[in-house]
């Protein structure tokens, strides 16, 4: 034995102690251990790099490049063995569910907002509003205002209450009541489902609204949602702009415009109050402020200078369950394999968006496949289609579900989990990044089911992963809504979006794969691997908190 310096062996010493406090990590169970060790990282930059290649143009959705990731991944569920889980136009098993969609140029020099407050008129346009209607429309109509645009029974809240807003345009602010409040009823400084335009579309559209124009919030501590795509950059400033996509039988008929803080100012002229007055007496008080607008009426015109349909896919495959009663109910997979296309000799490769993703769960579906034992519960393994067009797939989905939502026990949804978390544009001065991220993965929607991130957490003990929940206490970035798991929790299915962090390449050329952290996107598809699991075999699945509390 060599011997040692009284300096090298107290720098033995200090190393021993320092690996006898580190964590050791639980063993994996025999059962599973075949699958886990199927998961290699040499597979994922493979994959990855296929994926993210210049061949296929950034997977642009209803373009060639992402049809061919379609074919993709829907041969390597074929070759690892799952089953096919939806049917073809023939009714034969397909793995792919077919997706129809609008593609559409809104024409921003023509789209226009018109306000008339009794014999006075003026017109906005772009940049002044924004958004745009898979249809063109012309409509004319009393305004309203209501509010937050919320109705949460569960919270005890109602912006409608009240209000007839039936053939009217109703006037919104972003975001929800309270929001710095880390013990406000809409579940603290965190985004809840009630947050996103979307469903405050809907209930617009319920109340019998005509469309709905947002406004930020005046008292806003964050960037409106404008400022915040705007501070992206990349695709958001791309000319000509991506076009929208719509869902041809979508739930949501009326549509829905972003204007300017200067504009809503002008809108709520009759309100009785100021904006900020408003929203400062819906915050004290937690009461709505909802209100008709008198002498108050405008105009909204929508064209589009091209409108087209296509059909795009999400790929679908099923491991049926071991168990003869339990096989009924579902555990799902996701990802999306759509991303941004290219520009002339410019490609938004995509690699961590959504590539990783996209890569991760063909890993899994390999993985389980390859395990001898079969899980309780089937598995879906679901790669969606359009989710950068505003989660389309994964909406068509929830309302056209293969297996029934309500025996879907749980969801691990996978969107960006190759890189470590780095300052951006987009959130620098927003939130606080840990210094090390190297090791680190975000845990999006744990508030509405804290038995899903226990199990997560279980799980981690045989992996030695930095767990981190923060985005569930922040409003800024708008990030539990930007996801496919999103749709899924509107239908109360516990879920959970694995993210490992917004950094300077995101939505840019930049985002290839050569920049992926290829060992822990390893692990964070290994912990996927051993949850899942769980999911799949515990005696009940996780519970779904529909309205979670402040602290």
């Amino acid at each position: 034995m060599r011997r040692l310096g009284i300096g090298s062996a107290l720098g033995l010493l200090a190393t021993g102690t320092a690996q006898a406090e580190a964590p050791k990590l639980a063993p994996i169970p025999a059962a599973q251990a075949p699958g886990y060790e199927r998961i290699r990282e040499v597979d994922l930059r493979a994959d990855l790099t296929f994926i993210a290649s210049d061949a296929l143009l950034g997977r642009m959705s209803l373009q060639p490049g992402d049809d061919a990731s379609v074919e993709w991944i829907a041969a390597e569920f074929a070759k690892a063995g799952l089953k096919p889980a939806a049917t073809d136009a023939r009714g034969q098993p397909s793995f792919l569910q077919r997706v129809p969609l609008i593609e559409y140029r809104a024409n921003s020099a023509a789209n226009a907002l018109t306000l008339r407050l009794g014999t006075t008129e003026q017109s906005w346009k772009a940049p002044e509003i924004i958004g745009g209607f898979r249809d063109d429309a012309d409509i004319t109509a009393p305004l309203a205002f209501a509010g937050f645009g919320i109705t949460a029974p569960g919270v005890g809240y109602d912006d409608y209450k009240g209000l007839d807003a039936a053939g009217k345009v109703v006037v919104v602010f972003e975001h929800e009541p309270q929001e710095n409040d880390p013990r406000a009823r809409f579940g603290g400084t965190g985004n809840t489902r009630y947050a996103t335009n979307r469903v405050k579309a809907l209930n617009a559209q319920a109340h019998g609204a005509l469309a709905m124009i947002v406004m930020a919030e005046p008292g806003r501590k964050h960037p409106s949602n404008l400022e915040r795509v705007n501070r992206i950059g990349g695709s958001a400033k791309r000319v000509p702009p991506l076009p929208g996509q719509a869902l041809t039988g979508d739930e949501l008929h009326i549509p829905v415009l972003t204007v300017s803080d200067a504009v809503a100012g002008q809108l709520l002229a009759k309100a009785g109050m100021t904006p900020q007055a408003l929203q400062t007496a819906i915050d004290k008080d937690f009461a709505p402020q909802s209100r008709a607008l008198p002498d108050t009426t405008v105009s909204i015109h929508l064209e589009n200078t091209a409108r087209t349909r296509g059909t795009s896919a999400n790929v679908v495959g099923l491991l049926p369950g071991s168990d003869p009663t339990l096989a009924a109910e579902t555990v799902i997979i996701s990802a999306h394999h759509d991303h941004d296309g290219s520009a002339g000799p410019e490609i938004w490769h995509g690699a961590d968006d959504n590539g990783s993703g996209t890569v991760g769960v063909v890993a899994l579906a390999r993985a389980f496949m390859a395990n001898p034992a079969r899980p309780k519960r089937s598995i879906l393994f679901a790669v969606f289609a359009a989710e950068e067009r505003g989660l389309l797939g994964a909406y068509h989905m929830a309302m056209h579900p293969l297996r029934p939502l309500a025996t879907t026990r749980a969801m691990i949804n996978f969107d960006m989990i190759g890189r470590n978390e780095t300052p951006s544009d987009q959130t620098t001065g927003l939130i606080e990044i840990p210094a090390d991220t190297t090791n680190r993965l975000n845990l999006i929607g744990a508030s509405y089911s804290p038995d899903f991130d226990r199990t997560v957490r279980a799980a981690n003990r045989s992996v030695g992963l930095d767990l981190d929940d923060r985005f569930d206490r922040d409003n800024a970035l708008n990030v539990f809504f930007r996801s496919d798991q999103f749709p899924f929790v509107l239908k109360d299915i516990p879920a959970m979006w694995f993210f490992t962090g917004f950094h300077p390449d995101y939505h840019h050329t930049t985002d290839t794969a050569d920049r992926i952290n290829y060992t822990k996107m390893t692990k964070i598809v290994k912990l996927s691997y051993l949850s899942a699991w769980r999911f799949a075999n515990n005696a009940a699945g996780p519970a779904f908190v529909r309205d979670p509390a402040g602290q």
